[in-house]
């Protein structure tokens, strides 16, 4: 792998960062495996990396539903758990992108919004870490398949992440990238949205599972769980045989486990 190994801050370099990394409540549940796969990212560009125990949720879905006071008791949980580090990082954009607002919840409250800016100011999602702020310019691994790759709304329209991965993506050996006909159109997730909406929810996820067929990939990567389960759950039950993986999977070179929902999927490998 190529990076610079530093960067700068007020108080100089830093050439081993620590790194808090916030796993999403998703990779913890669902797909330990990208947890594992970021660490293993993270180490290799030099970062010292640390997992905090008392994490939770983001917060997302009570702030989406207009819980704010549920969601600033969550926020306050994550800034104590996560504060001290260089950075936080977490291998979803959504999740980040959280983060990010959380000075928003604490309008009123000028300590704990202070507290909020500081830590929104050092997170970022992992793929735009590992190449923005770590400089990260290859990887050395393969992966023998064609594949087909959705962009994340969060990602996408909040923190900018885009041409990230697929820089990345392309010095894959053995991987052919085959672009997505409308790949920036929402898959239907939304969070609690699928719940609300779920006809509306059914129909946009059916689009996405139809333009991903037709790219010809037997392989389809993302970067937020989210949208990748609520795709490989409406690719399952088609049964057209495509496999559904985090890009931090196939970056590390742990893709060597069924993807998510294949019927022998139980999560990657043990946490």
């Amino acid at each position: 792998m190529s990076a610079t190994g530093s960067e700068s801050t007020a108080d100089g370099p830093i050439d081993h960062p620590s790194v808090g990394l916030f796993v999403t409540c998703l990779a913890d549940i669902y797909r330990p495996n990208v947890g594992l796969a970021a660490v293993a990212l993270l180490e290799k560009v030099g970062c010292s990396v640390e997992v905090p125990q008392t994490q939770t949720c983001c917060g997302q879905p009570s702030y989406n539903n207009g819980d704010l006071a549920g969601a600033a008791r969550t926020a306050r949980n994550t800034i104590e758990a996560f504060e001290d580090f260089d950075y936080v990082v977490s291998p979803s954009g959504s999740c980040a992108g959280m983060l990010r607002d959380y000075p928003r919840l604490f309008e009123s409250e000028p300590g704990w919004q202070q507290r909020a800016r500081a830590m929104a100011g050092k997170t970022h999602e992992l793929i735009s870490f590992l190449t923005d702020v770590r400089g990260l310019t290859a990887v050395d691994t393969s992966f023998h398949h064609a594949v087909t790759y959705h962009d994340s709304c969060h990602g996408l329209r909040a923190l900018g992440i885009k041409e990230q991965p697929r820089r990345l993506l392309a010095t894959v050996s053995g991987l052919a990238l085959r672009e997505l006909n409308d790949s920036e159109v929402c898959c239907g997730f939304g969070g609690t949205f699928c719940v609300k909406y779920p006809e509306i929810s059914g129909r946009m996820v059916a689009d996405k599972a139809s333009d991903i067929t037709a790219t010809g990939a037997r392989v389809v990567l993302g970067g937020d769980l989210g949208c990748l389960l609520n795709i490989a759950g409406r690719l399952g039950r088609e049964g057209n045989g495509i496999s559904v993986y985090h890009v931090a999977e196939v970056l590390a070179g742990m893709a060597d486990v069924p993807g998510l929902g294949d019927p022998t999927d139980s999560g990657g490998r043990s946490r």
